[in-house]
């Protein structure tokens, strides 16, 4: 099933505004404004609609950005919209995705990050707010090079702290509040 381009628009375009009004505009990652001014992200959409396809989608786009100098692109989500709409398979393949980069000799070079529209950490409720931290629109695997999270780490020696600060922005914001921003054109 291919997507037609104006709908990997419209993805793209969802993703991006809520980057922009909830990563960046909550400050939830403190390290995404500087990519994302300098355009260092990759968008891309997969029109996987089977694991196995996202999987070879998935080392397809991890080996890219192991061979793109980090200046051209220094991140890349990878939105699959077909496919892992249930957060327990999502999760699964999450070990799928480590094995890739185990398998593809990436482990200390890449590694893969996590947003779902049913987000939920361990031992919180399924509404719980601070699982909005990790909630994108469309099911997203965030390719990260560890260079760069060493650099962001090191350039913010509040770093450990991020989580419990965005579980804090989040709960004062509620829900009525992240409903609003996110409806905000």
């Amino acid at each position: 099933m291919s997507t037609p381009a104006a709908d990997h628009a419209a993805i793209i375009a969802a993703t991006t505004s809520w980057l922009e009004k909830a990563v960046i505009g909550l400050n939830l990652c403190p390290f995404a404004k500087a990519v994302h001014v300098k355009k260092q992200i990759r968008y891309v959409v997969s029109d996987a609609t089977t694991p196995e396809e996202l999987l070879s989608t998935l080392m397809d786009e991890l080996q890219r950005l192991s061979d793109t100098s980090p200046e051209a692109v220094d991140t890349t989500l990878l939105i699959h919209p077909h496919v892992l709409a249930d957060f327990a398979d999502y999760n699964e393949f999450l070990d799928v995705a480590d094995a890739a980069l185990e398998d593809m000799d990436l482990v200390g070079e890449l590694q893969v990050a996590s947003f779902h529209p049913q987000y939920q950490f361990a031992d919180t409720h399924i509404n719980d707010i601070e699982n909005f931290t990790n909630r994108s629109p469309y099911p997203t695997l965030h390719l990260l090079r560890e260079d760069s999270v060493e650099r962001a780490v090191e350039a913010f020696p509040e770093a450990g702290d991020i989580f419990e600060k965005n579980i804090e922005t989040l709960r004062k914001l509620g829900h009525d509040g992240w409903d609003k921003l996110m409806a905000e054109k």
